[in-house]
């Protein structure tokens, strides 16, 4: 298992934090190096540090609920603890290596003191920052022009969005924003490209309630949505899969929550629309793998399809770009990559995905890739914005 394979680094990473920590407060002030504060500071970082196990080992609710938000806030923090403190040691021997400053300055205990001073305020700024922001939905608008008769359409305004991931950190207050955002915009067409859950169902919370606001969506077509590679039944510790006994599986839930939402899923099939353009939805690759299902191929999914008609393809994640286009695919909608959530995460996705967020134009094919709604792990986006997307398609034959 993955997660017990990197304990050993965990711990380590955790130790080299508590120990630079230390040292700095007891740099600090005198009382700050006393028994009985290092007791107290020690025993709430380790409780801390711990979340990921105990939010993994305490089933029972309240408490499994609440050391599960506890670590997901814990989780984003930390990387920025970790980040932020090898930069500033980083530095410290660069310049120690070098004549840029004098060797008894950087030796100074008042040096030392501002560094980490400065270190903290970062952390803390970058943290609450990224707590604050990720509550925040925006609109981002987007233009394609599609050379085909779109039968009784000459335009289709479509609300792309995804990456809810109902749970520990994301409730009631997104979805209502995130349908407030849609409502607005007044579309024809609303396409959710997956992870609706963090596969938990029982972490929803208030399910009644976010039936009724999803229900609340205007749109001249409907609602439609494939699945994502969080929307199934599984046991995770720390972000990653612990086998369990029946193995991973569908939970009837979910559907159940969709359907009543007013939710169409499309799971590897195709409908025509007002008899004007096909939406098709693929299934997820990687929650296909682990429920042992097979997937169609672009080619074989599209095959049957009139290539004069626009066609739209709801895929989660943005991969086979060039095999979509292909097979006569015009308009592909995607999510998955939350752009990274929190910086640097969002300079990596670009080396992973030819798409990693936003337009990119394939041939005659555009493949949209939106940022998401909600936040996967740490609770946190930090330069990146969770958004609903609208495209506004145009077909000009």
């Amino acid at each position: 298992m993955l997660a017990i394979i990197l304990a050993p680094f965990y711990l380590l990473i955790n130790y080299y934090v508590v120990r630079w920590i230390i040292r700095w407060t007891g740099t600090c002030h005198r009382h700050l190096k006393s028994r009985p504060f290092r007791v107290v500071f020690l025993s709430i970082y380790i409780f801390m540090c711990l979340t990921p196990l105990t939010s993994y080992l305490v089933s029972a609710n309240p408490w499994h609920s609440w050391l599960k938000r506890l670590f997901n806030y814990w989780l984003g923090t930390f990387l920025y603890i970790v980040l932020i403190i090898l930069i500033f040691d980083l530095v410290r021997i660069i310049l120690r290596h070098t004549n840029r400053i004098k060797q008894e300055t950087l030796s100074k205990r008042r040096t030392f003191i501002l560094s980490g001073g400065a270190a903290a305020c970062l952390i803390i700024c970058l943290s609450a920052y990224g707590i604050i922001h990720e509550h925040k939905v925006y609109v981002n608008h987007y233009e394609a022009q599609v050379e085909k008769s779109g039968g009784k359409l000459d335009h289709l305004r479509i609300a792309l969005t995804a990456d809810l991931h109902l749970g520990y950190s994301i409730g009631t207050y997104h979805v209502k924003s995130m349908v407030d955002k849609i409502n607005t915009e007044h579309v024809d067409l609303v396409c959710i490209a997956g992870d609706f859950f963090d596969n938990e169902y029982d972490a929803v919370q208030y399910p009644e309630k976010t039936i009724s606001i999803l229900k609340e969506i205007k749109s001249t077509y409907g609602v439609y949505a494939c699945w994502g590679n969080h929307d199934f039944k599984e046991k995770l510790l720390a972000g990653f899969t612990v086998p369990i006994k029946n193995g991973q599986h569908t939970d009837t839930r979910m559907d159940d929550f969709l359907k009543q939402s007013g939710i169409r899923i499309l799971d590897d099939k195709a409908v025509l629309i007002d008899d004007s353009f096909y939406l098709a939805g693929r299934k997820d690759p990687q929650r296909s793998k682990k429920m042992k299902e097979d997937r169609l191929s672009p080619e074989d999914l599209l095959q049957d399809l009139d290539r004069d008609k626009p066609i739209l393809v709801i895929d989660h994640q943005p991969k086979q770009l060039q095999e979509l286009a292909d097979a006569g695919c015009d308009i592909d909608l995607s999510g998955h990559t939350h752009d990274g959530q929190m910086f640097p995460g969002n300079l990596t996705t670009k080396l992973m995905w030819e798409n990693s967020c936003g337009e990119l134009k394939k041939d005659n094919m555009y493949s949209y890739v939106t940022s998401g709604v909600g936040v996967w792990g740490p609770a946190m986006r930090v330069g990146t914005d969770a958004e609903v997307m609208i495209i506004d398609v145009y077909f000009t034959k």
